[in-house]
């Protein structure tokens, strides 16, 4: 049975707020549909499972995605852009990288590695659980 690996992406990023109320559909949102859709038809499909986040506390450096598996490092990636335009770009180097994370028993995902939209914005890489000793 092979590990389930996941990407995470936070919906509240990019939000417009009023009156303290969100407001629209915030960038977050538009980057899980984007790669939603790229997604239905990636390799990836049967690897990696999206999850949206309600909120990944990268305020600071939003748009923020993370890919996350058992006994594998953890990244949280931010600062991506979200302009409609950039979208497809964008979403096409997360899945790019997350078939690297895919592949690397560690996770660890050397910075030459990444694609460029990834080189830069790592927020997080939180080092895995070490199993529980007896």
């Amino acid at each position: 049975m092979s590990t389930l690996h996941i990407l995470f992406v936070c919906t509240s990023c990019a939000s417009l707020w009023k009156d303290g109320k969100r407001q629209g559909i915030s960038g977050g949102e538009k980057l899980l549909e984007q790669l939603s859709q790229q997604h239905k038809n990636s390799h990836l499909s049967n690897n990696f499972s999206i999850k949206p986040i309600e909120c990944m506390s990268t305020c600071s450096h939003s748009c923020a995605i993370s890919f996350a598996a058992s006994g594998k490092y953890t990244y949280v990636f931010g600062d991506l852009p979200h302009k409609i335009e950039t979208l497809p770009e964008v979403s096409a180097a997360v899945l790019e990288c997350a078939s690297l994370y895919y592949t690397k028993s560690d996770g660890l995902l050397s910075w030459s590695e990444r694609p460029e939209r990834l080189k830069k914005g790592v927020v997080a890489r939180i080092p895995p659980l070490a199993p529980q000793e007896v």
